[in-house]
């Protein structure tokens, strides 16, 4: 059954009906009692057939592979979450070229506390 949308003339209220085709248009307001007018509204459709948007309806090859790649996806993202924030090693003040750090080396200097 189609739903039809009404504007009140007396109270401006705007409702809709479900109604069936054949059934008359609603001539009086139920609230006032005033006149009501049918009010045009879209009417919800589907586009389907060829020139439309391919993520509308994909075809099976797209399905298939939109899904492998939400499962490749989902199962990385468990390794990202367990990783630290800072995965970058941090800068060392004093550093050799060897790699370590000069506080490893014994001579390291107190920081200043916030």
């Amino acid at each position: 059954m189609p739903t039809y949308e009404y504007e009140c003339g007396s109270c401006h209220r705007t409702f809709e009906i479900r109604q069936r085709i054949s059934e008359p248009a609603l001539t009086t307001c139920d609230v006032c009692g005033g006149p009501v007018r049918r009010l045009l509204s879209a009417a919800p459709f589907i586009l389907k057939g060829a020139g439309w948007y391919v993520t509308d309806y994909p075809s099976e090859s797209r399905k298939k592979a939109r899904d492998a790649e939400k499962s490749s996806s989902s199962s990385t993202s468990p390794e990202k979450a367990d990783k630290p924030a800072a995965a970058t090693p941090a800068k060392s003040e004093g550093g050799g070229s060897d790699g370590t750090s000069g506080a490893s080396a014994g001579a390291s200097t107190p920081k200043p506390s916030d």
